[in-house]
Formats: C-alpha cells, sequence, structure tokens
C-alpha cells in the first residue's frame, strides 16, 4: 500500500471510531441529562467547569460554549482552586466536573469543599462506579468502549465524547432559554457574524452634506458636478418638499451620452430614473447587502417615512465595515 493510501486508511478509521463514539451516547441522553439541564436552567449564578490535562482543554470549551449560548460560565483549573480560586465559586452556581476516570486527584481534592458550598455538581465520567460518579448530584455518563488511538492510550474518542455531551447540554439549555440569534451576536459583537446580526445602516451610511443630491429642475450638468464631489456614483433627485423623487447614476450618463443629450440644457428630471431601490432607517447592513446583490446596484438611499432621503449606504462602506 501506497504511504498516501495508508495515511488515508488510517485517518479514515479514526473518524469512524469517533462517529461511533458519537452516535453511540444518543443512548445516554436520558433523564440523567434531562436532569442535568434542569439544574443548569436553574442556576441563579454561574457554570463553573472544571476538568485537568485533556478534559481541562475539553472543559475550556464547554464553558465558552455556554457563555456564547446565554449560560454564563466560566473554567477554573482544579488546582488553582485549591490555592485561592475557589473563592470565585459562590452558593448559586452549578459546577460541572470533567473526569474520564472519575479518580482524577485533584478533582476528587475539591469535592469537601463543593459539598460544603451545597452547590449542585454535575459530572461527565467514563466510569460510573468511580467516586466523582458517586459523588455527583447527577452523572453523565461518557464512557466509550475504547480510544481511536490504536494503543488504547492517548484521549481521543473520550474528550470527543465529553466535547459533544457538553455541547448537546449548551444547545439544549439554549433553546430552553429561548436564545436568539440577536443574543447570540451580542456575546460576539466583534466578529463577522456579530456585525451581520447587529449592524444597521445608520452606523455607517453617509449623511448630511455628504448625501449626492440635487433638485428636479436641476440641469444634468449640475447633477453631474454634484456626482463628481460627492464620488459615491449617483445623486439624489428631490422636489421642493425634499422628498425622492428618482435618481441618476453613472450607468444613466452613459446611456444619455450615447443619446446625444446636452448636458447644458437638459434638465435633469427628464432623463432620471424614477422609483429607485430604497431602504428605511434601521435596516441591517446585511439586508442593504442582499438587495444590493438582487438588483446588481453599489448603493442605497436611506429614507425616512417621509421619503426624504437621511442617507447613503455603499458597497463600499459595507466592505469596510467587514460583514462579509
Amino acid at each position: 500500500m501506497q504511504p498516501i493510501e495508508k495515511a488515508c486508511e488510517l485517518g479514515r478509521a479514526v473518524i469512524q471510531a469517533e462517529a461511533e463514539t458519537i452516535h453511540h451516547l444518543l443512548t445516554k441522553v436520558n433523564h440523567d441529562f434531562a436532569n442535568a439541564c434542569h439544574h443548569l436552567l436553574d442556576c441563579q449564578g454561574r457554570i463553573i467547569v472544571m476538568g485537568i490535562g485533556k478534559s481541562g482543554h475539553i472543559a475550556k470549551k464547554i464553558a465558552a460554549t455556554f457563555a456564547s449560548t446565554g449560560s454564563p460560565a466560566f473554567f477554573i483549573h482544579p488546582s488553582e482552586a485549591k490555592h485561592g480560586d475557589f473563592g470565585m465559586i459562590t452558593k448559586n452556581d452549578v459546577i460541572l466536573l470533567l473526569s474520564k476516570s472519575g479518580e482524577t486527584d485533584e478533582i476528587l481534592d475539591i469535592l469537601p469543599f463543593v459539598k460544603r458550598l451545597g452547590i449542585p455538581m454535575i459530572t461527565l465520567t467514563g466510569n460510573l462506579k468511580s467516586t466523582l460518579a458517586k459523588a455527583a448530584t447527577v452523572n453523565l455518563d461518557v464512557s466509550v468502549a475504547k480510544e481511536a488511538c490504536p494503543l488504547d492510550l492517548a484521549p481521543t474518542s473520550s474528550t470527543t465524547a465529553a466535547l459533544v455531551m457538553g455541547d448537546a447540554l449548551a444547545i439544549t439549555l439554549l433553546q430552553q432559554r429561548g436564545f436568539t440569534a440577536e443574543d447570540f451576536a451580542m456575546s460576539h459583537p466583534g466578529g463577522t457574524l456579530g456585525r451581520r446580526l447587529l449592524l444597521k445602516v445608520d452606523e455607517i451610511m453617509h449623511t448630511g452634506d455628504a448625501i449626492p443630491k440635487v433638485d428636479l429642475n436641476a440641469l444634468l450638468k449640475t447633477a453631474l458636478v454634484e456626482m463628481t464631489q460627492k464620488k459615491l456614483g449617483f445623486t439624489a433627485i428631490v422636489n421642493e418638499q425634499e422628498e425622492l423623487a428618482g435618481i441618476f447614476t453613472d450607468g444613466d450618463i452613459r446611456r444619455a451620452f450615447d443619446k446625444q443629450i446636452d448636458i447644458h440644457s437638459t434638465m435633469i428630471r427628464h432623463i432620471m430614473t424614477i422609483n429607485p431601490k430604497m431602504i428605511k432607517p434601521g435596516t441591517l447592513v446585511v439586508d442593504a447587502l442582499n438587495l444590493m446583490e438582487l438588483h446588481k446596484i453599489t448603493a442605497l438611499i436611506v429614507a425616512n417615512h417621509e421619503n426624504k432621503p437621511i442617507g447613503v449606504v455603499h458597497l463600499h462602506d459595507i466592505l469596510r465595515a467587514r460583514v462579509v
């Protein structure tokens, strides 16, 4: 067998083993899982997640997932907990402990202090007869028949099982809390996802004198000067009441020149495009972008309820805002 084929075969075997582990977890989502969700949902403080070694890495990810999906949580290292960090835990919290063996010394050392606080203790273990499993308020079984490691030593399937069970808890709580996409965005304001769900055109649009605008009776040459100065590729046309009447774009310029229209004598009202595409203030930037893509345009006028232009959002503004 060629080295490339051998490598692919080994890789597939690992993935297959871990896929089977995840599938087997379905049988372990039971009354204990529902009970654990009940305690987590009732938590009035924070979900404290702890683990050490590879379980510690998984615990950090689970804590982060809880925190970003509406269940305030943070990770505490068990060793640090014994040297002051236990003071971060209150009587309103729920503690979630991870240990494959259920006999991890650093975890067992803190059990008396957890018991003294009298808070719910949920555990994820691979040994239902372990000290940790027996001490738990609720223990979730994340045991695996065999690690994906051919030596059955490196935590692979077991860490995957714990991670997936943690995800199941977090997303179940998300749905039970009625957590929305907007709530999720508030937890991710700095990322592309957060900007897509939160950023509105009001925050990036050109306003005031930056809006290219001429009146209905303006000459074409006046409109061209306005477009050149404002550099947005178009100008809005407004009536005496400052209401939007039409638009004149770079494309309209080319069509006007094809017809050999005199820019010094032609009024813009005779060659403008009526009923231009526009949006209302408060529109999400991502919705403005979708409208631009649908109609193959690069800018949109933002008009208020009186149909008066109050802003302009350009494709370049959206790109700078890193919404895409």
